[in-house]
C-alpha cells in the first residue's frame, strides 16, 4: 500500500495600509458591534481566512501584517522586533520631552503602572509624506503641531500616544511605517500587497 504523501502547507503573508477607523481584527461575534465600527472584513481587498499580526488600535493608521501561519504570528508577537511609527504631537515638542520619551515613560496599563522601555526618538525636521487622513486632523493653523518617529520593542495597549500624552504633547495622527524589515513605503489606506514570505520572515 503507497503511502499518502503529506501536502506542505503554503502559508499566505500580507502587509496591509490600515486606514484610520479600522478594528484590527477581521470581524466579530458581537452583533452590536459589527453595526457600529469597521473592520478588517470591510475592506476590499482584504482575504478571508487570515489573521492580524499584532493590533494598531482604532484610531492609529499604517502598516499591518496579516498571514495565515499562526506559528509565525505568535513568533513575532512575542520576538521584540522593531516597529517604527511617525506621530503628529500637540504642541512643538521640546527636547526635554523627547529624552523622557528616550529613557522610558510611566504609564498605565490594565490599572497597573509600567515603565516603558527606552527607546529610538527623534524629532522630525520636513512633514512626512503620508496620505490625506478622511476624518481631518487639527493643524498648525489651531496652535504649533510637530513630528516625531519613534522606533519601539513592545506593543503595549495605546503605548505611544499614553507616552507622548505623559511628556505632556498628545497624538494627534499616529502612522506605523515599519515593522522590522517590512515597510509601508508608498501604499495607500486600504491598500493589501503579498510579501515574498522570506521577506516577511526575516524581520530584522
Amino acid at each position: 500500500m503507497l503511502e499518502r504523501e503529506r501536502k506542505e502547507i503554503i502559508h499566505k503573508y500580507y502587509k496591509l495600509f490600515k486606514p484610520y477607523g479600522y478594528i484590527s481584527q477581521l470581524s466579530s461575534n458581537d452583533a452590536r458591534q459589527l453595526r457600529k465600527k469597521k473592520f478588517l472584513k470591510d475592506l476590499e481587498n482584504v482575504p478571508s481566512n487570515i489573521m492580524p499580526i499584532g493590533r494598531l488600535d482604532e484610531k492609529s493608521e499604517g502598516l499591518l501584517l496579516l498571514t495565515t501561519d499562526g506559528v509565525y504570528s505568535d513568533t513575532v508577537n512575542r520576538s521584540g522586533i522593531e516597529k517604527e511609527y511617525v506621530a503628529l504631537l500637540d504642541g512643538d515638542i521640546d527636547d526635554n520631552a523627547i529624552e523622557k520619551l528616550r529613557n522610558g515613560v510611566l504609564i498605565g496599563i490594565n490599572g497597573k503602572k509600567y515603565q516603558t522601555k527606552p527607546c529610538e526618538v527623534k524629532k522630525l525636521t520636513i512633514t512626512p509624506t503620508l496620505p490625506t487622513r478622511e476624518k481631518k486632523i487639527r493643524d498648525a493653523r489651531h496652535g504649533p503641531v510637530s513630528w516625531i518617529k519613534i522606533v519601539i520593542t513592545e506593543g503595549k495597549f495605546r503605548q505611544i500616544r499614553k507616552m507622548t500624552s505623559g511628556v505632556g504633547f498628545p497624538t494627534l495622527r499616529l502612522v506605523r511605517v515599519r515593522v522590522g524589515s517590512i515597510k509601508l513605503d508608498d501604499m495607500q489606506p486600504g491598500d493589501v500587497v503579498e510579501c515574498n514570505n522570506i521577506e516577511i520572515k526575516q524581520p530584522k
